[in-house]
């Protein structure tokens, strides 16, 4: 969360990143191109300004909605003034061996830092949202 904090304040400056929580009660994925949690939480995505949805390492664009991975944090360091850090990843074999080990964290982030499963996650947003929702035409998982 540190890093993602900087990353906010950087932008502070830019603008040209849109942050969007997936995480919140509030996320719709009627104003994400339809990306529910559970999609958006397996991989990673972006939605460019012209509305195209791209996944994995093709994620980059301008104003781009983004869920974080290796690709997309060059991207946010670039969109921030900070490129630089992220530079020697985009060279072979480093960024080879780079994305690698950043798949492997994203397959594994969940566990290795102590939270919950993907399945655990979604339960447990399923039961909040039925608890949470009084009209079921307002209610939308």
């Amino acid at each position: 969360m540190r890093e993602v904090n900087m990353l906010m304040e950087r932008n502070e400056k830019y603008r040209s990143i849109k942050f969007v929580d997936i995480s919140s009660n509030d996320y719709s994925p009627e104003d994400n191109q339809g990306l529910d949690y559970k999609t958006v939480m397996g991989t990673i995505h972006a939605i460019q300004s012209n509305g195209n949805v791209v996944t994995g390492v093709e994620a980059r664009g301008r104003h781009s909605v983004i869920q974080f991975g290796l690709e997309a944090f060059r991207r946010l360091y670039e969109e921030v003034g900070l490129g630089w850090v992220y530079t020697i990843t985009k060279y072979e074999p480093i960024g080879k061996v780079a994305d690698a080990v950043y798949e492997f964290w994203a397959k594994y982030r969940l566990q290795v830092t102590g939270r919950p499963s993907i399945e655990a996650i979604l339960e447990a947003r399923k039961k909040n949202k039925v608890e949470t929702c009084v009209d079921s035409k307002k209610c939308k998982m």
